[in-house]
């Protein structure tokens, strides 16, 4: 009888609560909130986050020189960035090009890529 109540009392706690091996994100959460249009979710990020503002359509639109005179004018003049100008404007830069992804024509790839080696040298960094 002894060891009857042994065993029960090594899986229980000595509050008396069973002990669960489940961790507290693998539990069930709530369902999220749907958007209204699940495919504009980079659009949404694009205005509300703690991006900076940039030059309208100038990814689609400029040179690499001007995509990169851009960026570090609005980058410098931005209160909403976290980090330096340079990493906010390579970030806006990278975030832009991936994405596109597969859509980007090759062309307007190449003078985005470009656009980075422009903003290194803008700041002074290697490239």
């Amino acid at each position: 009888m002894a060891t009857a109540s042994k065993s029960n009392t090594s899986s229980a706690s000595s509050n008396g609560k069973r002990k669960t091996t489940r961790q507290k994100h693998a539990r069930a959460k709530p369902e999220p909130k749907q958007r209204s249009n699940p495919r504009r979710w980079s659009h949404h990020v694009m205005e509300t986050s703690d991006a900076m503002d940039i030059q309208h359509e100038i990814f689609k639109e400029g040179s690499a020189q001007e995509i990169a005179d851009s960026l570090k004018k609005s980058s410098a003049r931005s209160n909403r960035r976290k980090g330096t100008p340079f990493q906010s404007a390579m970030s806006m830069l990278n975030f832009y090009i991936n994405r596109a992804g597969r859509n980007l024509p090759k062309s307007r790839r190449t003078i985005l890529d470009n656009a980075k080696k422009r903003l290194r040298e803008a700041f002074g960094r290697k490239p």
